[in-house]
């Protein structure tokens, strides 16, 4: 499983204007929320830039870059709706569990 192959299947959904990002059609159209356990850690270790077992809201941020260095950035907004989303333990991180 690669990058490219989101780049691929995304490329028009990672230019989308600023505050429309939505992680839980992200996943969905992207086919992430279909893929199997061992897919998905290999997607959370591209993630976790710093290679803690977490992803950090820093990190967060450059999520559609880790799919398209050319993507925009997530704005606060949208990386603390992203976090909040997906932490489901409130620590503002994402475990790969």
């Amino acid at each position: 499983f690669s990058c490219s192959y989101l780049k691929k299947e995304q490329s028009s959904f990672l230019w989308l204007a600023p505050e429309s990002f939505n992680c839980k059609k992200f996943f969905e159209t992207s086919g992430l929320a279909k893929k199997s356990p061992t897919d998905v850690k290999n997607v959370f270790k591209i993630l976790d830039n710093d290679q803690s077992g977490y992803i950090e809201e820093e990190e967060l941020q450059f999520f559609l870059q880790r799919f398209d260095a050319e993507a925009r950035t997530l704005s606060m907004n949208e990386t603390k709706k992203f976090m909040q989303a997906a932490d489901g333990d409130g620590d503002g991180m994402i475990g790969a569990e």
